[in-house]
C-alpha cells in the first residue's frame, strides 16, 4: 500500500469530503479518488460510502482508517528520530504532568527547553495519575511527569525521581477543620476523593496507612481545578502536595495541623519501557533534572 493512499483515506474520513480531503494533503479531487479507489482495488472492500452530503468510512474503511493512523503515526515519529539523531532537533514532544509538576517543575523546564530548541513543538497536558499512564500505554503522550506508585510494573515501565513531596490534609481558609490535630476526628467527615475511584484515592491510603478505614466521599473529581474550587467554595476535606497549599493557586486553601505525617510521594519521570528514547525526550528529561535542582537550590 502506497503511503499517499493511505493519507488519503485518512482525510477524507476525517474531512467527510473528497473535496476537502483534496485540498488538505495539497493535490486534486480526482488523484485523491484515484488513490481511495486503488486501496478499494486491493483489498477487494469499499472503503468510503458516497452520499449528497460527502463521504463517510465504511465498516471496512474505518479498520483500515484506524491502523492506517498508527502506520503514519509511527512513521512520522521515525522520521522525526532519524532528524534529530542527525542533530536536526525537530518534530513534537507530547508530556502528562500532575498539577505539583505542572506548578513547579514544567514552567522551568519549558522556558529552557524551548530556548535551547525552539523547533520542538512542546504539548503539555494536566492529568491524574490514572489517565497519564493509560495515555502513556497507548502512546499518545512520550513521557509522564508524576508520582511514582509502588507496585508499578517495572517490566513495563522505567522511572525516574524528580523531587520528594508529602500528600497533606487540607481545607478552605477559615474552615472549621482549621484546629483539628488527628485523622480520627476526620474519619467520618466529607472527603474529596481524585481519581476515578474510591479505592485508589489518596484519602483512602492515607487512612489505611494510619490503621482506619477510609472516610466518607463528598466528591469525587479527576482535576486540580475541580479539587480547589470545591475546596474554596465548600467545607470539605482533600489532600494536596504541600508544596501547592503554599503556592499563589493555593490562596484560599489551608493545611490542617493533624499530627499524623503527610502521604509520601516521589515524583519523578515515567516512560514506557518499549518507547524509543529520542534525542528531543533524553534533552526534555535533562532540562527537568535542572529545573528540579533550581527547586532545591533557588
Amino acid at each position: 500500500m502506497k503511503i499517499t493512499a493511505l493519507q488519503a483515506l485518512v482525510a477524507a474520513i476525517e474531512e467527510g469530503s473528497l473535496r476537502g480531503a483534496a485540498r488538505r494533503i495539497g493535490t486534486s479531487q480526482p488523484a485523491l479518488t484515484k488513490l481511495v479507489r486503488e486501496l478499494e482495488m486491493k483489498l477487494v472492500a469499499p472503503l468510503l460510502e458516497r452520499h449528497s452530503k460527502g463521504v463517510v468510512a465504511t465498516p471496512q474503511g474505518q479498520v483500515l482508517y484506524e491502523h492506517a493512523l498508527k502506520v503514519l503515526g509511527e512513521l512520522s515519529t521515525a522520521t522525526e528520530l532519524i532528524q534529530q539523531m542527525d542533530g536536526r532537533m525537530q518534530g513534537e514532544l507530547n508530556v502528562a504532568a500532575v498539577p505539583v509538576a505542572m506548578m513547579l517543575l514544567i514552567p522551568e523546564t519549558l522556558r529552557t527547553y524551548s530556548r535551547a530548541f525552539p523547533e520542538i513543538r512542546l504539548r503539555v497536558s494536566e492529568e491524574m495519575f490514572v489517565e497519564q499512564l493509560q495515555r502513556l500505554r497507548r502512546g499518545d503522550v512520550d513521557l509522564v511527569v508524576g508520582g511514582i506508585p509502588e507496585g508499578l510494573p517495572s517490566g513495563e515501565f522505567i522511572t525516574e525521581s524528580l523531587m520528594e513531596t508529602r500528600m497533606v490534609v487540607v481545607a478552605r481558609r477559615g474552615s472549621r477543620y482549621a484546629r483539628t490535630q488527628s485523622l480520627a476526628e476526620l474519619a467520618h467527615e466529607s472527603w474529596i476523593y481524585t481519581g476515578h475511584s474510591l479505592q485508589t484515592g489518596y484519602a483512602t491510603r492515607l487512612f489505611e496507612a494510619n490503621g482506619m478505614p477510609p472516610p466518607p466521599a463528598g466528591a469525587v473529581v479527576n482535576s486540580t481545578l475541580a479539587l480547589l474550587s470545591l475546596l474554596g467554595s465548600a467545607d470539605l476535606l482533600g489532600l494536596m502536595p504541600e508544596q501547592i497549599v503554599s503556592h499563589p493557586l493555593g490562596h484560599n486553601i489551608i493545611r490542617v495541623p493533624v499530627k499524623e505525617a503527610g502521604l509520601p510521594l516521589t515524583v519523578g519521570i515515567i516512560i514506557r519501557s518499549s518507547s524509543v528514547v529520542s534525542p528531543a525526550i533524553r534533552q526534555f528529561i535533562s532540562h527537568l533534572y535542572r529545573a528540579a535542582h533550581h527547586l532545591k537550590n533557588p
